[in-house]
C-alpha cells in the first residue's frame, strides 16, 4: 500500500478535482459543493465550466512540471 504524503497531497487533490469537473461538464450531479466552485473559489479562475476545466487542467500539468 502506498501512502499520499507532503507536497503530492496537493498534487492528488488537484487530480480529483479535475477529474469531478470533468465528470460534472458530462452531467454528473453530486451532494455538497462542486468541484466547479471549489476550483473558481480555490484558484481564482473565472468563466464558464468548460473554461474552467481547461485552464484548471493546465494549471495542474504546469504544477506537476515543477
Amino acid at each position: 500500500m502506498t501512502a499520499i504524503t507532503g507536497t503530492d497531497i496537493d498534487l492528488f487533490r488537484m487530480s480529483v478535482l479535475e477529474k469531478a469537473l470533468k465528470l460534472e461538464l458530462l452531467g454528473m450531479k453530486g451532494r455538497g459543493r462542486s468541484a466547479y466552485s471549489v476550483i473558481k473559489s480555490e484558484f481564482g479562475i473565472k468563466g464558464n465550466r468548460q473554461s474552467v476545466y481547461d485552464q484548471f487542467k493546465q494549471l495542474r500539468l504546469e504544477t506537476l512540471n515543477k
